[in-house]
């Protein structure tokens, strides 16, 4: 890929594939770009027998922003959904482990996506949220199935039910079962990890990765079809498409 591009992969170290998530002009919102770019790359990754360990991270603050205004408008006139894609699957059907280097804000199904990877890093300084709620919409992107077994279901709920923002630091105190360091060493950390991983044979981490997500990769289908249901129901509401018309961003 080019350097241009908004997903840059690049080989930090054997056997490792770090996927670079530069989409400036958008924040890293799922544009078309970088939905494009992000299933290209774990496309290639899957046929890449070298591969042993995948890092996903964003630039600067930011990791993942969720869906566009444009896009959360079309969904709310009954134009497509969020499962019309398979974003939201890429790092839970990826044949090796992947780790989330979220050095940055998670947003929305931004968030939700990191979590969907096998090890995670936060950084205390940034934000992480739920925010689907916050414009009057069901939660999405598998939400609701990976929230509550990566986070506990207690504050998986109050997350998905508040919509509100959580620093890093505020989840590292209610004690997340997640890895939680300063943004500037995100990165390292991660790296430190895929170096521990990467001198493992592939074999042995695709069965092992595949025994450990195995429930998960059974569930998920059947959330999303539960999420999609809701958000045919939830979506078309006037309020929801006020909602995101006037607090979109803020």
């Amino acid at each position: 890929m080019p350097d241009e591009a908004v997903v840059v992969m690049r080989r930090p170290g054997p056997g490792i594939t770090e996927l670079v998530l530069q989409d400036r002009e958008n924040k890293n919102l799922f544009s078309a770009q970088l939905v494009e770019g992000l299933i290209t790359a774990f496309d290639l990754i899957a046929q890449d027998l070298d591969c042993r360990v995948v890092i996903m991270t964003g630039y600067d603050s930011y990791f993942l922003s969720g869906g566009t205004q444009e896009r959360l408008l079309a969904f709310s006139e009954g134009h497509g959904t969020f499962s019309d894609s398979r974003l939201y699957s890429l790092p839970l059907f990826c044949p090796v482990p992947v780790i989330s280097a979220m050095q940055g804000h998670g947003i929305g199904g931004g968030f939700v996506l990191g979590l969907f990877a096998d090890v995670i890093v936060l950084s205390r300084e940034s934000v992480y949220t739920t925010n689907f709620m916050k414009y009057g919409f069901t939660p999405g992107m598998g939400a609701t199935c990976v929230l509550p077994r990566k986070l506990g279901l207690v504050l998986a709920e109050e997350m998905l039910f508040s919509a509100r923002n959580y620093r890093g630091a505020e989840l590292e105190s209610r004690g997340v079962p997640l890895l939680v360091v300063p943004r500037v060493e995100v990165l390292e950390r991660a790296r430190e990890i895929a170096c521990d991983i990467a001198d493992k044979p592939r074999l042995s981490l695709v069965s092992v990765k595949n025994e450990l997500v195995s429930s998960l990769r059974e569930e998920l289908p059947k959330t999303i079809e539960r999420e999609v249901a809701l958000h045919q129901l939830t979506f078309p509401k006037l309020q929801v498409r006020d909602r995101i018309q006037k607090s979109f961003g803020r």
